[in-house]
């Protein structure tokens, strides 16, 4: 395997980790995902300790739970996988529920305006601010982070399906369109990371193993588009967040390789989050330098044996080419999910780190 380390990721091989879906948290400790769980300050710090904790007893000895004696003020779940808030803050309703995600609804909105000044003084921001504040004021500081969307995640939420007959129809407009969002991300972004030195863990938590906090695009709703689309109406997004290194792509669809020629157009794309089914072979020609999160299927786990877990994770990364610039992660198991699979992952990817060191030191 090639060495080459980006800087802003760091040296450290093959860094894993896990996200359990909320419907394992509410049947196996109880955790409901109510409205209080992500807005009220004591629930909060007292949600992701519990969580810590849990992760810490049944897999502490894969370094899972380090913060498990803190009482930690994560502004947001960071041990979940939710898109919910900047759909909200644009008009969106949101659906709390005890064992699931926030569910947003579409706004489906009649036309392509966007007043980002009222995104930035609706409820949901206020309740955000009032959260924060809290926090603030009993801490003195605030972690963790809050998962920002993507720009066509987002207009999808707020204007529906629509948004795509608008890209054939009106081109100019929604580029501006899009340009507001990417503004509102920006905004909001910025107060994040003002406070906390974060904005994605929340988005991929993969990150926090990497040296720098990388600002991830979340594009899940890509695969609807062509890679023609994608170059037209949001590459240039992609771009110029890209000078903010690092920047990384979070692409959870099955068909990331599709994209990979006009990713490699984007002058630093230091992270892509390959989504399950990705052609990693393919990625990794045309992102050399690229550090490539392999995704496994939270799905197919549940009933693979140990040795299909250890081939899989294996075949992988093996086919990125480069311990250093490759993850792991399962993102979204269910309460399907045993113990023991899970065991699985962290246990092969420590074997692979066992063999890759060794390769490494014998070469020196």
């Amino acid at each position: 395997m090639k060495s080459y380390i980006n800087p802003f990721i760091g040296q450290q091989i093959l860094p894993v980790d896990i996200v359990l879906a909320p419907e394992w948290w509410n049947k196996n400790e109880g955790i409901a995902f109510d409205r209080d769980f992500f807005f009220h300050p004591l629930k909060r710090v007292e949600e992701e300790q519990h969580m810590e904790k849990v992760l810490y007893d049944r897999w502490g000895r894969f370094g899972l739970g380090k913060s498990k004696d803190e009482k930690r003020p994560e502004i947001g779940a960071v041990h979940l996988a939710a898109g919910y808030l900047l759909s909200e803050m644009m008009g969106c309703n949101v659906r709390y529920s005890d064992s699931h995600p926030p569910q947003v609804i579409e706004a489906q909105r009649e036309d392509l305006v966007l007043d980002t000044e009222e995104v930035l003084k609706s409820e949901a921001f206020k309740r955000t601010l009032h959260l924060t504040e809290s926090l603030k004021q009993k801490f003195g500081y605030l972690t963790g982070d809050i998962n920002w969307g993507g720009i066509l995640n987002l207009a999808l939420d707020v204007r529906g399906e629509e948004i795509f007959t608008d890209m054939m129809l009106s081109p100019e407009e929604v580029r501006s369109y899009f340009g507001k969002i990417a503004s509102v991300i920006d905004s909001f972004t910025a107060k994040i990371s003002a406070e906390t030195k974060s904005t994605s863990v929340s988005v991929n938590r993969v990150v926090r193993h990497l040296d720098q906090p990388v600002f991830l695009h979340s594009e899940c709703s890509h695969t609807m588009i062509s890679a023609e689309d994608y170059e037209n109406y949001l590459l240039p997004f992609d771009v110029a967040w890209s000078n903010k290194r690092p920047f990384g792509v979070h692409y959870c669809g099955p068909d990331p390789h599709r994209m990979a020629a006009v990713f490699a157009k984007i002058p630093h794309l230091d992270f892509l989050d390959v989504g399950w089914g990705g052609d990693v072979k393919v990625l990794r020609h045309f992102l050399p330098n690229t550090f490539l999160n392999i995704r496994l299927s939270p799905v197919e786990i549940v009933h693979q044996t140990a040795d299909e877990i250890r081939a899989t994770i294996t075949r992988l990364v093996e086919d990125s080419g480069n311990p250093y610039l490759t993850g792991v992660c399962c993102i979204n198991m269910d309460d399907k999910v045993s113990d023991d699979k899970i065991d699985f992952i962290f246990i092969t990817v420590e074997e692979l780190r066992e063999k890759y060191q060794k390769g490494i030191h014998s070469k020196t």
